[in-house]
């Protein structure tokens, strides 16, 4: 499709990215709003957005995108914090073309736009167990590799075999689940690989149990987060030896609420959008509640929350997805 659009204000002054991008089969959209895609329903516009029609799209567009040009990639934005001044540069959005799933034997193959929780509906109506603890992971394969999700008592790590790879220039690549160097939520690959897939292996099972054990993990998720509300999921990692919400909890911040973001009084690990809360206040609760929890106990939170883009100023101080 032909390139064209306005440049983002405050982004790239009066240039226009878009004209220095490639041709796509794919679409890219010039100041592309993604408040709407996030979870927490906040945040500033992609200066351009690239929905690549495929792998090989993708490839072609990132070995001939300007090397000064930022790309960052989001999934579903489930465990996103979009700041209110948007993200400078080409944002990537995977979508349908990613999200396929297949099986061979106890053999799980996901695109990376695939939901964790399709995942895990996919492998129980084929028998394969072990893969439950995804449905329990409100985010999609990509952002799981990107960061060794992980959730009642089981991590990505447990399960992949390979991850399937284009780097910065293009290159399209397979690497095996040993060499992603897989923590605690936290996975040693460059910052310039786009996850694009995975492999995973499970068990034999029964579909009846693997569902009963899917269903059992919504039910908990239900009685002790607040899934139905405009959240992030878990704001903090657990640091060693601790849980971050019993941190937070013992620093009085259950409940704290700064504008329109509160720390959820269900969960405390868990960061609310009130409604009208901005990506500023958000950030801002977050880093207080840190502040909190080091004066009280002497223990400081990471954030598990991701955090991309310029605040309203033009500051860009924190995380980048790449």
């Amino acid at each position: 499709m032909s390139n064209g659009g306005a440049a983002v204000p405050g982004l790239s002054g009066n240039t226009h990215l878009i004209d220095r991008l490639p041709m796509v089969r794919g679409r890219l959209s010039a100041a592309a709003p993604l408040a709407g895609v996030t979870w927490f329903r906040v945040g500033g516009p992609a200066e351009v957005m690239f929905r690549p029609a495929d792998v090989a799209d993708l490839a072609e567009f990132l070995a001939k995108c300007p090397a000064d040009v930022a790309v960052t990639v989001i999934g579903v934005a489930s465990n996103l914090l979009v700041r209110d001044g948007g993200v400078p540069g080409v944002v990537v959005r995977l979508g349908g073309a990613f999200a396929q799933v297949g099986l061979d034997g106890m053999t799980v193959t996901a695109g990376a736009g695939a939901l964790d929780l399709n995942v895990a509906l996919a492998a129980r109506q084929a028998g394969v167990a072990g893969l439950e603890f995804l449905s329990g992971i409100p985010g999609t394969i990509g952002g799981a590799l990107r960061m060794n999700a992980g959730a009642f008592e089981r991590e990505l790590a447990d399960v992949l075999v390979s991850a399937e790879v284009v780097d910065r220039a293009g290159r399209r690549f397979t690497v095996p689940a040993a060499e992603l160097g897989l923590s605690y939520r936290r996975c040693a690959a460059p910052k310039d690989w786009i996850f694009v897939g995975a492999m995973l292996r499970g068990e034999p099972g029964v579909a009846a149990e693997i569902g009963a054990r899917i269903d059992d993990i919504a039910r908990r998720r239900a009685e002790t987060q607040p899934v139905r509300a405009r959240t992030g999921g878990s704001t903090f990692a657990n640091p060693p030896g601790h849980r971050a919400w019993e941190l937070i909890d013992r620093a009085g911040c259950r409940g704290l609420t700064i504008g329109g973001a509160q720390m959820s009084d269900k969960h405390c690990n868990f960061m609310l959008n009130l409604g009208n809360a901005t990506a500023a206040e958000l950030e801002a609760l977050g880093e207080e509640v840190r502040r909190r929890v080091l004066e009280h106990s002497g223990v400081e939170l990471s954030w598990e929350i991701k955090r991309i883009g310029v605040t309203a100023g033009g500051n860009s101080e924190g995380e980048y997805m790449i």
